[in-house]
């Protein structure tokens, strides 16, 4: 647990990504297998359910340190970050525990969550008198299920390669779908034994970059292949041992969620890996990612949400055929066999063929961008032909060029203080429209402001407030702000009947006073201009 806690320590210390690849090398070279498959578990973002709750945390806390629970809350609220909070009211020790991880996460943590709460209670106290202070910190973390480190898990791979001795994509790859926090696992993952190698395993995400170049600057357009970005779920159908699985982008299988897919995967060659998009769909058209939500959260599908949400697989890229890997074969190669693949199903199965852009230079293709609204795409995808198919968010090859975002000035209404590092200053903010003469809430927004600007809005908070509803700060109606945002919906869930997707502060705007903030009939007609029919209300992130 020592180990782990100082690899914890030495991440949380850093934003040099040569220190943290160093730290993660040296932990993985050095700790126990059993201790290493729980470590790379965690950094990776895998997660153990929520073993307690909360409230009982604060109320054991409390009984530990005689303190009153509204000063426990008080402290949380101003720490921002729970197992910090705790961590620091408990009285210090500087003892570490020399429990090894693995024991720890199994007789501390997995066993917890079974528990009645007098004997949580006793567990719990037990725990925090053998810990020293950094090390309940963690541990405060994996029983809340909030583990997180500021590492990516394209560095996890890169150190455990390291370690291994191999390409970093190969270790990427291993880490995909199942495999348990075990040292025999964590020996496979690094010797890449059979059991890795498994049939349902799926292949890492390739994510494109963000285009922030002039188009011009790419070269000859004959070089690149042009797709609309689509709105929908980024998943990998795999066809192999006469199986069918759906992966999704997170590493969650799927496939009960979409027996469509399903049926594509059945009518594909077996040895077959497509990388593509599940959307809703009809009348030969996607329908809003909203629609398709409804599919998201249901564990079971009934007929009803079958027919209001029917999907499709938009196939766009060949990752393996005939049981071949032919992520490093060009583009160019795989589009051709993969519109083989694709050509004769469509006709009876719920699958498309992402269609190729074709545009006759750089200046075609923008105009063509400037359709991707009516379109009901989110923009285009540019695609090297010569390139390969990679593994995780790269520069060069893939660019997504999204279309402008849609943009209103909002006054700032209520505000709430952050967490984490900006626990003591007003960082989440709400805005509102006018409505007649009323300000009603139109979105809620965390980015897009510099460190010296959010000292000056948290200033504004404090002097201007109105009243206070629990942590929520109502302030006087003066500061106006651009809000970007990527999609606008429908929704009978909030005040103004609609929801917008993705907000954002892009600009400050200081000339304008909050009288000539835009109207709630000036969002209604963004959406009236823009949103597709049979708009409703909800979003999840997606790529």
């Amino acid at each position: 647990m020592q180990r782990f806690t100082q690899l914890y320590l030495d991440l949380d210390r850093t934003n040099r990504t040569a220190d943290k690849v160093r730290a993660l090398s040296e932990y993985f070279a050095s700790a126990p297998p059993e201790d290493a498959a729980w470590a790379l578990y965690f950094l990776i973002g895998r997660k153990i359910k929520r073993a307690i709750k909360t409230g009982l945390l604060r109320e054991f806390v409390a009984a530990e340190t005689h303190l009153p629970g509204w000063l426990v809350d008080e402290s949380y609220e101003a720490v921002g970050d729970l197992a910090e909070t705790l961590a620091l009211l408990l009285e210090p020790n500087s003892r570490p525990c020399s429990e090894p991880l693995h024991r720890l996460v199994s007789d501390r943590v997995l066993r917890l969550k079974g528990l009645p709460p007098d004997q949580q209670r006793r567990l719990v106290i037990s725990t925090w008198h053998e810990l020293s202070t950094p090390q309940r910190l963690v541990w405060h973390k994996l029983i809340t299920g909030e583990f997180r480190v500021g590492v990516q898990r394209t560095l996890v791979a890169r150190a455990l390669a390291a370690v291994a001795g191999v390409a970093a994509p190969i270790i990427e790859h291993r880490l995909m779908g199942h495999w348990d926090p075990t040292a025999e696992d964590f020996r496979r993952l690094l010797t890449g034994e059979s059991h890795v190698s498994d049939p349902g395993r799926p292949y890492p995400f390739y994510l494109a970059y963000p285009l922030d170049m002039p188009l011009e600057q790419l070269g000859d357009i004959a070089l690149w292949q042009a797709e609309w970005k689509w709105d929908g779920i980024r998943a990998e159908l795999l066809r192999r041992h006469g199986q069918v699985l759906v992966w999704s982008r997170g590493e969650e299988l799927v496939t009960d969620r979409f027996p469509e897919v399903v049926e594509v995967g059945a009518a594909l060659p077996d040895g077959t890996v497509l990388d593509g998009e599940v959307l809703a769909w009809r009348d030969d058209l996607p329908l809003p990612f909203a629609v398709l939500q409804r599919r998201i959260g249901r564990t079971r599908l009934d007929a009803g949400t079958l027919s209001e949400a029917p999907c499709v697989f938009m196939a766009y890229d060949l990752l393996e055929l005939a049981g071949e890997d032919v992520r490093h074969r060009p583009l160019q190669w795989r589009r051709g066999e993969l519109e083989r693949l694709i050509a004769p199903l469509i006709d009876h199965a719920p699958v498309r063929l992402s269609p190729v852009v074709l545009a006759a230079d750089w200046n075609h293709l923008a105009q063509l961008h400037n359709e991707s609204r009516d379109r009901h795409v989110e923009g285009l995808m540019l695609k090297r032909l010569a390139a390969g198919y990679g593994v995780g968010r790269q520069r060069g090859d893939w660019w997504k060029w999204k279309s402008e975002p849609y943009s209103i000035d909002a006054v700032l209404i209520y505000a709430q203080r952050g967490h984490g590092r900006r626990a003591s200053l007003y960082t989440d903010y709400t805005f509102g429209v006018w409505d007649g003469g009323t300000l009603v809430p139109i979105a809620k927004a965390y980015s897009g402001l510099s460190d010296a600007e959010i000292r000056e809005v948290d200033a504004f908070v404090r002097a201007h407030t109105v009243e206070r509803f629990g942590p929520v700060r109502v302030v006087e109606a003066k500061l106006v702000f651009e809000l970007h945002f990527e999609g606008i919906q429908v929704s009978a869930r909030h005040k103004a009947g609609i929801a917008v997707r993705f907000p954002r502060m892009a600009n400050w705007r200081r000339d304008k006073p909050a009288e000539e903030a835009d109207t709630l009939d000036t969002v209604r007609a963004l959406l009236a201009a823009h949103a597709p029919a049979g708009s409703v209300a909800g979003f999840v992130q997606h790529e």
